[in-house]
Parts: structure tokens; C-alpha cells; sequence
């Protein structure tokens, strides 16, 4: 018969050695969550003050207990500010650390504080009001990025530049247009973000466990308490519901990608092969083995950010799928994606919004290049149809003869002579070099939403007002 210390050990060796007390060591480590949900104190205890007030006001706990109540509350709230509060793994989470606490300090009537609510309510309300609280920030960061792009956008309004379609030169544009289209890419991001807001501003707590309560709650009384705009109608609903937390996910993940997009923009414009922008020091880095490089790591990191929230995104999808009404202990697992795409988008969005004020516009590369490529091909093609009243597919046809024309003596469409063009077609006349230039091509643009500097402008004071 072997003694107990071999049984121990051997016990020890099948759990692994990290989890040295056996089992129970393993269901501490996989059931707490107080590592990650401690960063829900605030909006915790701002919803247990506002549920006491609730139970008072209706009659179900006394004034005295309230009172209690919400002294102790503050008392934690200053505790854990001043970093003084000890957070207990064995309490497993905030609600039970919180609860733990203000029963040491005011006694039996902590115990009243959880009248007509469970757990399931409390962190719906809790997780609700942070991700609230943080659609807000975001909606707050949007809008100073979509100023930085309205203030590039006015500052270079006429400066020229090659438009692109699979990366390759196709018209010319100016960049003031070209910022144009991150801000209506980031006001949707914005308007999503309001409507997300619409969407979660209805208050859980008062939902209990999954079927209410028998005790006379007065659930509007909370939700106005806590800003909310009503209760949840639905009981079962609300505590199964992370459809914000998803939300919030697929928010961030769109903004992410176009964050992404302006991400890599900023690093092929900032090469040498195209030069187009400068980024600073602030923003850069340099080679440890190549003196002459500098890197835009700012801007590469924030592409790489898009990964990492697409990930937390997809998780909590995956998370959530299978699972049955009500609540389940799976739903542990949305607070770590949402904290971390949530970190992750805030700081994505601050390093753009310092990249698009900081970089250096090279306007001089910029209309080089915008020329290139025979960019004013389809400014021929149009002119072709407008004056000489052909068939827009013979004049295409007749301007990609001048494009061929032109390569073979090694110049631009601009720089063919007239008896050259005249050649190709007898209707072309001396007026077609007015919108062979990039300068023209872009001041044709005119149709709304164009690249014409007029249209550009317009469109700013249009965002400016709505900002």
C-alpha cells in the first residue's frame, strides 16, 4: 500500500506541475476572471449605487442600509483608484471582490445590495456601460482624425497627383480629393459608431438571473440613473445578449481595415521609389545596420493592429455561436477581446491622426508623377466625344492610337504634335491640349463628388459643418 505522499505526488504529476493543489488549483485558474474584469470597478459599482437607491426608493431595503451602501461603495471605488484595494482570485471576479469588500466595512447590509439582481444582470450592466463609455472615446478619436484629413484636404485642394486603379497610374486627382475619401471612409466609421451607442442604450440590471424579478423594482428608475435611454424589454434576452460587445467588434474591425488601407498608403507613398511624403522622426525609425533608412514603423504597426482585432472579432463569434438561452459561462470569454481590440483601436487611431498631421507633403514628386503613365488618356477620349462628336468606343479606340503613338517617340500625349494627332484622327484640333495637361484634367472633374478643386472644397465645407 503505497503512502500518502506518493499518492500526492503522483496525483501532482497528472494534473502537471504548475497546478500544485490538484484540481481545485485547476478551477481556480480556468473559472477567475478578476485579472481581466477588475478594469469594469467604476462602471460596477456605479451600477450597484444606482440599484441601492433603486431598493430604497421602492421600499425594499431601508434608507439607513442605502446609505451604508453607497458610502462603502465609495470608499472601495477610492480604494482601488489609490491602488490600496487587494483583488482576490478566490472571489473570482470584480462583482464578488467589490461585494466582499463592502462587507467587511459596513456588515449585514452589504448582504441587501444584491436584492433582485444576479450576476448574469450585473455583468451585462457593467460590460455594457464600459463598452458604452468606450464607443464614446472612439466616436471622440473619429472625429479628430476626420479634422486632421479636412485640414490636409483644404491645405491641398489644387495639388495634383496620380489616382490608381490596381495600383497602376489612371487619372489624375488632386490629394485634397484623395484625403476626401478617408474622411467619408472614417464618417461611416463614425456613423456606426453612433448607431452602435443607439442600439446598446437600453439598461439590463433588474433582468435577475434570466426571468426578473418577484420584488417591485423600478427598472426606467435605474436606467435613467445610469444614463441609459430604457430597460431591456425582454428578460432572457438580456442576459444572453453580447450583441454589443459584437458590435463594438465589427466596428473595430472595419475601421481597423481602413486604417490598414491609409496604412499602406502611407508607407508606399513614403519609399523612395515614389517620395511622395515625408514622415518625421516621431513617426519613423532608423536601420540598425543601414544608416540611410527610415522606416515607417508607425504606420506599419498600425496595419498590423487590423490582425489583432480581426482576431478578437472572430473569437467572440465563435465564442457565442453554440450556445443556448440563457446565460453561459462561455460568455467569461468576451471581456478580453473587447478590452484588447479596444486598447489596440485606440491606439491605431491616435498614431494615424499624428502621422496625417505630421507627414510632409511633396507636391513636386506628386504632379511628376501625375502626369505619368499617359494619365490624361481619358481627358482625350471625352474631348474626342464632346467637340469631335465621336462614338465614346472610337474614341477610345483613337486615343489608345495616340497612347501607342506616343510611347513609340518616347514622350507624353502632351507632347505630340498636332500634325502627329491629326494623323490619328482629321476632327482634332489645337483645343484638345487644354485637357492634356493634369491641371485641366482634374478642373474638368466637376461632376459632384469630383476631383475638381471646386467640388473638393465644396465637400470640405460640407464635412466641416457636419463636424
Amino acid at each position: 500500500m503505497a503512502d500518502g505522499t506518493s499518492e500526492t505526488k503522483s496525483s501532482n504529476q497528472m494534473w502537471g506541475g504548475r497546478f500544485a493543489s490538484g484540481p481545485d488549483a485547476i478551477m481556480e485558474e480556468i473559472n477567475a476572471s478578476i485579472g481581466f474584469d477588475k478594469k469594469l470597478y467604476a462602471q460596477d459599482i456605479r451600477g450597484s449605487k444606482a440599484h441601492a437607491e433603486m431598493l430604497a426608493h421602492q421600499g425594499i431595503i431601508s434608507a439607513d442600509d442605502k446609505e451604508k451602501i453607497v458610502h462603502g461603495l465609495d470608499t472601495i471605488l477610492s480604494e482601488i483608484e489609490s491602488g490600496n484595494f487587494e483583488f482576490s482570485r478566490k472571489l473570482e471576479d470584480i462583482h464578488m471582490n467589490v461585494e466582499a469588500r463592502l462587507a467587511t466595512l459596513i456588515g449585514p447590509a452589504a448582504g441587501r445590495l444584491h436584492t433582485a439582481r444576479s450576476r448574469n444582470d450585473q455583468v451585462a450592466l457593467d460590460f455594457r456601460l464600459w463598452v458604452k463609455e468606450e464607443l464614446q472615446r472612439t466616436e471622440k478619436a473619429l472625429t479628430g482624425l476626420i479634422a486632421a484629413f479636412l485640414d490636409r484636404a483644404e491645405e491641398h485642394a489644387e495639388t495634383v497627383m496620380p489616382g490608381f486603379t490596381h495600383l497602376q497610374t489612371a487619372q489624375p486627382v488632386t490629394f485634397g480629393h484623395h484625403c476626401m475619401a478617408y474622411v467619408e471612409m472614417f464618417g461611416r466609421d463614425r456613423q456606426r459608431v453612433r448607431h452602435a451607442i443607439e442600439h446598446l442604450d437600453e439598461s439590463p440590471i433588474g433582468a435577475a438571473a434570466l426571468a426578473g424579478t418577484g420584488y417591485d423594482i423600478d427598472r426606467h428608475m435605474t436606467a435613467k440613473a445610469l444614463g441609459f435611454r430604457e430597460p431591456t424589454r425582454n428578460s432572457i434576452d438580456t442576459v444572453s445578449d453580447r450583441d454589443f460587445a459584437l458590435e463594438f467588434l465589427s466596428i473595430a474591425a472595419i475601421a481597423s481595415v481602413h486604417l490598414s488601407r491609409l496604412a499602406e498608403e502611407i508607407v508606399i507613398w513614403s519609399t523612395p521609389q515614389f517620395g511622395f511624403i515625408r514622415l518625421s522622426d516621431a513617426f519613423s525609425t532608423g536601420s540598425s545596420i543601414m544608416p540611410q533608412k527610415k522606416n515607417p514603423d508607425a504606420a506599419e504597426l498600425v496595419r498590423a493592429k487590423t490582425g489583432r482585432i480581426n482576431g478578437s472579432l472572430i473569437a467572440l463569434l465563435t465564442v457565442m455561436k453554440g450556445l443556448p438561452l440563457a446565460y453561459s459561462k462561455d460568455m467569461q470569454e468576451d471581456k478580453e477581446q473587447v478590452f484588447d481590440a479596444a486598447e489596440s483601436l485606440e491606439l491605431a487611431i491616435a498614431a494615424m491622426t499624428g502621422m496625417v498631421r505630421d507627414m510632409t507633403i511633396r507636391s513636386d514628386r506628386m504632379k511628376a508623377a501625375a502626369g505619368s503613365g499617359y494619365s490624361t488618356a481619358t481627358d482625350l477620349a471625352d474631348w474626342l466625344v464632346r467637340e469631335a462628336g465621336l462614338p465614346f468606343r472610337d474614341a477610345h479606340h483613337v486615343t489608345g492610337r495616340a497612347v501607342a503613338l506616343a510611347e513609340g517617340k518616347g514622350c507624353d500625349l502632351a507632347e505630340l504634335s498636332l500634325e502627329d494627332l491629326q494623323a490619328i484622327h482629321a476632327a482634332i484640333t489645337a483645343d484638345v491640349y487644354n485637357v492634356l495637361t493634369v491641371e485641366a484634367s482634374v478642373a474638368s472633374r466637376k461632376s459632384y463628388g469630383g476631383t475638381a478643386p471646386s467640388e473638393v472644397r465644396k465637400q470640405i465645407a460640407w464635412w466641416r459643418q457636419r463636424n
